[in-house]
């Protein structure tokens, strides 16, 4: 199996408040693979990326990149490295400077990791090229822009260092269905042409199974459960992920219907995070944190009923139809 390039262990973050965002995540993506998160919003997806970019720093756990221990590294050793780790943000229009062309930010983000400022800009107008946006555009200030545009502006400057991995964050969540589909495309074409790996954030269930080779399911700070997308979304195995699925278009007949709000994770329950509000709990949901579990090649979760299975087999713990 191919060696991770990125492998997170034990993130945990709690910020002022009490609130822990992040609570005893790991997770790793392969070189050339696209691993999905998905979960409600506030569940920590993005404080989860933030954490694996080095924006902010955990109170506990590893992000080894490269091979290479994030946490430790500072200075030159770090900008280098940062040159292979770019993000795709969810609001490109609060990403870019709005003094500053599209061309010079683009440009700005080669300048830093050493290229000339000649060669940088030609080379913005070149990505914007690549990216579907004509070149001209480069001389134009982020509000010229429309949104499907400004998105493809804010992937040129991500693959500007020829990056080995990048987060998108809710990369496509603001788009039209349309352009969303453009976008989509042009992140796979990049995939194929140059093998960069993608960690895709996004609440829209639909596009993170269609890009996808692997997916990780958060609630409340936690992973609940992982595996390959197809078979995760063929036969989930917790029923938060059931839930999550039956609330697509294609499921809706089927829906599993949860009551109650999320819990706060500041003052989350005891045992299983999901108890609360799982359709199928049962009393030993209230013990002790169940830990997430390999049942079937490949796939892991987080759930006390998983012990009432057989051996390999993967069915889930409740229907999520189709």
């Amino acid at each position: 199996m191919t060696e991770p390039l990125l492998h997170a262990e034990h993130l945990r973050k709690r910020f002022d408040g009490g609130i822990l965002a992040v609570d005893d995540v790991s997770l790793t993506v392969r070189p050339g693979e696209t691993v999905g998160i998905v979960g409600e919003s506030g569940c920590g997806k993005s404080t989860t990326a933030k954490l694996l970019l080095r924006l902010l720093r955990p109170d506990a756990g590893t992000v080894r990149f490269a091979g290479h221990d994030l946490g430790a590294l500072r200075g030159r050793e770090l900008r280098a490295l940062r040159a292979q780790l770019q993000l795709v943000p969810q609001h490109p229009q609060s990403a870019f400077n709005p003094r500053m062309s599209i061309g010079d930010s683009i440009a700005f983000n080669l300048q830093v990791h050493g290229t000339g400022r000649g060669p940088a800009r030609a080379r913005a107008r070149d990505l914007l090229e690549r990216v579907g946006v004509p070149g001209a555009h480069a001389a134009k200030r982020p509000h010229e822009l429309s949104g499907g545009q400004l998105q493809r502006a804010a992937i040129a400057r991500a693959i500007a260092t020829e990056p080995r991995l990048v987060v998108c964050d809710e990369a496509v969540s603001a788009l039209d269905k349309s352009v969303q589909a453009q976008v989509l495309n042009l992140l796979d074409e990049l995939q194929r042409e140059t093998g960069v790996a993608f960690l895709f954030i996004s609440h829209d269930l639909a596009v993170v199974e269609h890009v996808s080779d692997r997916v990780v399911v958060m609630y409340l700070g936690r992973v609940v459960e992982e595996g390959p997308a197809r078979e995760l979304w063929e036969t989930p195995a917790h029923p938060y992920t059931s839930a999550l699925l039956s609330a697509t278009p294609d499921r809706m007949a089927d829906r599993v219907r949860l009551t109650g709000e999320p819990p706060s994770p500041g003052n989350p329950p005891s045992g299983c995070c999901f108890r609360t509000r799982c359709p199928v709990a049962l009393d030993a949901c209230a013990g002790e944190r169940p830990p997430l579990v390999t049942h079937a090649p490949g796939r892991t979760a987080a759930c006390v009923r998983l012990d009432a299975l057989p051996a390999g087999d993967d069915r889930p713990l409740v229907a999520a139809g189709r």
